[in-house]
């Protein structure tokens, strides 16, 4: 991990992700995870891979949920710092301009989905990554539970980091000991 801080600078560079702008931001450095496990599949058998602390928060979370008649759906998980930067030079291909995909996506070596503790969710009958999830009741028992788990809303509303509301972003924080 010695080589990360130049890793990221170079990445940012070939990017053309000023550092200004990391700065401006308040942006904080997210390693990638060593270790992962899986936490979660899909329907079509897809994989979501959390740290195992997270993981393990996110099945009692779950429970919990269920247990309360509410379905929540893992729609993101651990993301590789390789796997940000291939999203961000698919939607520059896209021509969708720097500054609009650095309002929804993390500059690579700043998303929290590299540490292993992000996760996205959504729930039946909204589509998955949209604002409209703050209306479900997935999202209102979330607000008044997620905390008990560690879990916590990463971008709300008029958030530090310049990034637009994310109800659906969700991060697990390590309870200091």
């Amino acid at each position: 991990m010695n080589d990360y801080p130049e890793r990221i600078q170079s990445v940012l560079a070939a990017l053309d992700i000023p550092a200004d702008l990391i700065e401006a931001r308040s942006l904080v450095p997210c390693p990638e995870a060593q270790e992962l496990v899986v936490a979660a599949r899909d329907d079509d058998g897809r994989e979501y891979r959390l740290a195992p602390a997270a993981a393990s928060a996110w099945e009692r979370m779950n429970a919990a949920a269920l247990s309360d008649g509410v379905v929540l759906k893992i729609a993101s998980a651990f993301r590789s710092i390789d796997r940000q930067v291939e999203i961000l030079r698919e939607k520059l291909a896209q021509g969708v301009s720097l500054e609009a995909i650095l309002a929804v996506s993390a500059p690579p070596g700043f998303s929290e989905h590299h540490t292993g503790c992000a996760i996205d969710l959504t729930t039946d009958g909204v589509p998955a990554l949209e604002v409209e999830f703050e209306n479900t009741a997935a999202f209102r028992w979330l607000t008044e539970n997620a905390a008990r788990f560690g879990f916590v809303l990463s971008f709300p509303q008029g958030n530090p980091y310049g990034y637009e509301y994310e109800p659906w972003h969700w991060c697990f924080k390590a309870p200091s000991a």
